[in-house]
């Protein structure tokens, strides 16, 4: 095997069992900073050796190894074992190196839970979280998450390195919320998967209205945390919601980048596999009982969308319904706005008018541009293009994503030339 064609397997090798290893490290250091340096360690000891030596039959298991006998003499050297190590090391001195991984080693999904619950920790902020769940969790480099989200890679590796000293001071161990904690630490998690989701489903800014690897590593995400807390509805209900979310993706832009809205994709290039796991995963949320949370209720409405083999058979009193019980258990002035667009939908535009009026005095939406986008749309099918298309323009220059931002400008042009079919 060539060098170059062994390191690209070592990189595809190193994104699969990173995480891996790293929660494996980290509850044995109990800290995710040197956790990862440990880990790199290991893959450095790989680059070196297996172009020579050719890669080991379980090569994942190779590089926990590596770094678990280099976290002993970490230890061993700052004397941070303490009372475990002088517990163990009378034992370890005796055993054979196999028997000190059977003493290390703990349930892979335990510790990647524990290491979730680390990376999201409240104590980070937003975008802290996102950035070393990406890198910890998602195997993604530093530069990779940078271009992501269209900023610098200096402000992506301040951020990680500040929220590793951030945890560190914070003492925030390494474990399992109590169960009374639960629940409030789980909505912490959601909401990075579903911040980092939604930002690679439709991009807030750049020149790209998509970014699918944001989307695939929250999945990738998301699908790890629904298998290690099974008995959650709303972890079946995230996934559910990112895997129909997910199947549109390919039909969300033009071959030439343009975005593609809902109602004019080509359906028949859904994923279908992906429509499935999703509904799968709706039905184990369902299943657990109780009232649906947001995400679950969210991935009911994109249900309602993915069982619709044409825009006309849309669902939308059902889907108005649903934003209705959105809004009952995650009340926000942006579910309300969805809700004016399902009721529009469903009876008219001028339904759809009169509740974005009504929110037009609301705060949170003042620099939003979905707000005059929408209330755009409604005027534009009420035939009063004129205030239609000072909407849209309005709209355009409140978004910063490029592609999002053409595309309104091109509806406000449409005002002007007259109206086409296919806008809904």
């Amino acid at each position: 095997m060539k060098p170059s064609s062994i390191h690209r397997t070592i990189d595809a090798i190193w994104r699969i069992e990173s995480a891996k290893i790293i929660a494996g490290l980290a509850r044995i250091v109990q800290d995710v900073g040197v956790a990862e340096d440990l880990a790199q360690d290991a893959l450095v000891v790989a680059l070196e050796k297996w172009p020579e030596t050719g890669i080991p039959d379980n090569p994942g298991a190779w590089l926990m190894t590596t770094a678990k006998r280099r976290a002993l003499d970490l230890l061993r050297r700052k004397q941070l074992l303490g009372r475990k190590y002088e517990q163990l090391g009378r034992e370890l001195e005796s055993r054979h190196e196999d028997d000190f991984d059977v003493v290390m080693d703990g349930d892979v999904s335990d510790d990647l839970l524990r290491l979730i619950f680390t990376t999201c920790h409240p104590v980070l902020s937003s975008e802290a979280r996102v950035a070393l769940t990406l890198r910890l969790l998602g195997g993604l480099t530093t530069e990779e998450i940078a271009r992501a989200f269209f900023v610098p890679e200096a402000t992506v590796a301040q951020r990680i390195v500040r929220a590793k000293r951030t945890l560190a001071a914070a003492r925030v161990p390494f474990e399992v919320p109590e169960r009374t904690e639960l629940k409030a630490r789980l909505q912490s998690v959601y909401e990075v998967l579903y911040l980092m989701f939604n930002e690679g489903y439709s991009a807030t800014s750049g020149e790209n209205w998509i970014r699918p690897v944001l989307c695939e590593e929250a999945l990738r995400l998301g699908r790890i945390l629904a298998e290690i807390v099974p008995a959650e509805s709303e972890a079946h209900g995230l996934v559910a919601l990112m895997e129909i979310q997910s199947s549109r993706l390919k039909t969300r832009v033009s071959p030439t980048g343009e975005p593609i809205l809902l109602m004019d994709q080509n359906r028949a290039l859904w994923d279908h596999l992906l429509i499935r796991r999703g509904l799968a995963a709706l039905q184990r949320a369902e299943r657990i009982g109780g009232m649906l949370g947001p995400y679950a209720l969210q991935a009911s409405i994109a249900a309602c969308h993915a069982r619709a083999r044409t825009p006309e058979e849309t669902d939308w009193v059902r889907i108005a319904a649903l934003y209705e019980a959105l809004s009952q258990v995650a009340p926000s002035p942006v579910v309300e706005l969805n809700r004016a667009v399902s009721l529009a939908m469903a009876f008219g535009p001028e339904v759809g008018l009169e509740i974005v009026d009504a929110l037009a005095s609301e705060p949170s939406l003042k620099g939003y541009h979905l707000l005059p986008s929408d209330r755009g749309d409604f005027l534009f099918k009420l035939g009063r293009f004129k205030e239609a298309c000072e909407e849209f323009k309005r709209a355009a220059s409140l978004t910063n994503n490029a592609q999002e931002r053409a595309l309104l400008l091109g509806r406000a042009s449409e005002c002007v030339s007259g109206p086409e079919e296919g806008h809904i």
